[in-house]
């Protein structure tokens, strides 16, 4: 591994994942209903869930994925962090107003559950009822739907959704000599952490120019700058800052996922597309001790192996 990679980790923590499948009439509808629905998700730090598109499927995307209705498609992934009180709820409720207002609304949409697990919504019946009493019962594409009345024709959707445990809060920090250098490197990991099935990048464009820690001088809030990496407080910090020499600029990924195993593959796949980057510095990471998470991504693929086997001794 290259000398550029800090022998460290990223401390992930548990969520619960919705995971959609959205078809639409051609790719256009379906960005233009992927970014409705999974807008203001960045962070639960001020959102309701972190959410992201995961992969394009069936006709010009990945075709070795068929949609129900042959259509494209689009996955989108949701996620609440399992410390959140009434997580459950919380993950229906945030569904509940993004598909309805976001899907449902989008020109040529359907939406499908990609999920089948014993724990599930009954989005369906919930978003029908905007049908007033004209929505009904049907088996559509060989599964059972919700079928509503609109002013565009109908909306069709599964009856239930499922959920899951999922990963939160994998991330990669890109430390360069300019912020041109910086963003090059976020730029070439994030179209390979993107490739990989199973992950999203819930920041705008998949990255964060303002990386955070937890708690503040402030009461009220509970997250602020992280101004030990921060590079223009270099002189006014002193020995408190904890960027290498020449930094000028970091960039952040966060990566969440199904599982460990996934977020330490998008990530591993990440940085091999970022290290030779012109410019780069360093590639890092932020954790927190493991007061967090309790899982822990680690950068170097040799730490990983060697950690996987202490662990089973």
């Amino acid at each position: 591994m290259s000398r550029l990679v800090d022998d460290t980790y990223a401390e992930a923590f548990r969520s619960i994942l919705a995971e959609v499948l959205v078809t639409a009439r051609d790719r256009y509808w379906l960005e233009q209903a992927a970014a409705a629905a999974t807008g203001h998700a960045s962070s639960t730090i001020f959102c309701d869930c972190e959410a992201g598109i995961d992969r394009f499927v069936g006709p010009g995307g990945d075709d070795s994925i068929e949609t129900p209705d042959g259509r494209p498609g689009v996955v989108l992934q949701f996620h609440v962090p399992r410390f959140v009180k009434n997580r459950e709820r919380h993950l229906e409720k945030t569904l509940l107003h993004r598909l309805s207002q976001n899907i449902l609304t989008c020109p040529t949409t359907r939406c499908f559950n990609l999920l089948e697990t014993d724990n599930s919504f009954k989005l369906g019946r919930k978003i029908a009822l905007f049908g007033d009493g004209h929505q009904f019962r049907d088996k559509r594409h060989g599964r059972p739907v919700w079928v509503i009345p609109i002013m565009g024709g109908e909306f069709v959707l599964d009856r239930r959704f499922g959920f899951r445990d999922g990963l939160m809060g994998g991330n990669l920090w890109f430390m360069g000599e300019s912020e041109d250098a910086a963003i090059d490197a976020t730029q070439k990991a994030l179209q390979a952490i993107q490739a990989t099935p199973g992950v999203i990048t819930p920041f705008p464009g998949g990255i964060a120019s303002s990386g955070s820690k937890a708690g503040s001088r402030y009461s009220f809030m509970i997250a602020s700058t992280n101004e030990p990496f921060c590079p223009t407080l270099r002189g006014k910090l002193g020995d408190d800052c904890q960027l290498p020499d020449g930094v000028a600029s970091v960039m952040e990924i966060i990566i969440n996922g199904h599982d460990l195993e996934t977020v330490t593959q998008a990530t591993h796949a990440g940085i091999a597309a970022a290290v030779e980057t012109p410019g780069l510095i360093r590639i890092s990471a932020g954790n927190y001790g493991g007061r967090l998470g309790k899982n822990f991504v680690y950068l170097r693929p040799e730490t990983a192996a060697t950690k996987r086997e202490e662990s089973t001794t």
